[in-house]
């Protein structure tokens, strides 16, 4: 069955940079549409940024210029790097494959802090 497992979130400092993982299983990544969501305490789940299947990618502006998505085929991972982090940044991450369906990760606690 498909399953989506999050890693690599943890505390970090303003201005530092993380890098979240996302391992698939179930299907191949290269055939889904790839993105991560966040969810900050209180607040709506929200867009963060997406990889295509042609690797087309979107960032939401909150990211932009600061934030990578990419895939490793190989591994069925995706991943997402996020530098000079701010505490508006805290959040559980989720990544999300679009198959036939929706499909959704359980998520990994970013929390940026000094």
């Amino acid at each position: 069955q498909v399953q989506l497992v999050e890693s690599g979130g943890h505390l970090v400092q303003p201005g530092e940079s993380l890098r979240l993982s996302c391992v698939a299983s179930g299907f191949t990544i290269r055939r889904a549409l790839m993105r991560w969501y966040r969810q900050a305490p209180g607040k709506a789940r929200e867009f963060v940024a997406l990889i295509s299947r042609a690797d087309t990618t979107v960032f939401a502006d909150s990211v932009k210029g600061r934030a990578t998505i990419s895939r490793d085929d190989d591994k069925n991972t995706m991943y997402l790097q996020m530098n000079s982090l701010k505490p508006e940044a805290t959040a559980v991450y989720y990544c999300t494959a679009k198959i036939t369906s929706d499909f959704w990760g359980q998520g990994t606690q970013v929390t940026v802090s000094s």
